[in-house]
């Protein structure tokens, strides 16, 4: 996985600690209703389209970009699906990362699906009912995109109770 200039250069000031870092997921549909996964190079696994967005670039100006970029297929975005905060990863160099994903429902306008750069090992689409082994929050997310459920977030818990509000 490409790590971008701009967190290079934070790396280099920074160093290894947990850095916050915003990250775009797509799940992208064709007119068959089938699913764009790419098997990642770094894990081997099949995974749902992602990256980061450039400093000043809109998530879904993001997510199109990515797409394109990793599978040569042009999407348009339709829908964030979910907000949510993964849990802190540690790289082989040392480096602490955590990313809150905006996860994006988008559907295939043309392109073809292929490998499209050194980021994936493979680039296929897959019927819902023919998926390759995923985890459990790329299910999830595939699951959320077929539904028309409002935007899935963690829920914060309740406020301490203090003193009543009063208008």
């Amino acid at each position: 996985m490409a790590t971008p200039k701009f967190i290079q250069d934070i790396r280099a000031k920074a160093g290894n600690i947990l850095l916050l870092l915003p990250g775009v997921v797509m799940v992208v549909f064709d007119e068959r209703g089938r699913v764009l996964l790419n098997r990642r190079t770094d894990t081997g696994r099949w995974a749902l389209i992602s990256g980061i967005p450039d400093p000043g670039e809109q998530p879904a100006e993001a997510a199109v970009r990515e797409i394109e970029e990793e599978t040569g297929v042009h999407a348009v975005v339709e829908r964030v699906l979910s907000v949510f905060t993964n849990e802190p990863v540690v790289y082989p160099n040392g480096d602490h990362a955590q990313y809150t994903d905006i996860v994006l429902r988008c559907r295939a306008v043309g392109g073809e699906a292929r490998v499209n750069d050194d980021e994936s090992l493979d680039v296929r689409w897959f019927a819902i009912d023919e998926l390759p082994p995923l985890g459990p929050i790329a299910r999830g997310r595939i699951e959320l995109a077929l539904r028309d459920d409002p935007t899935w977030f963690a829920p914060a818990p309740p406020p301490a109770a203090s003193e009543p509000w009063t208008p």
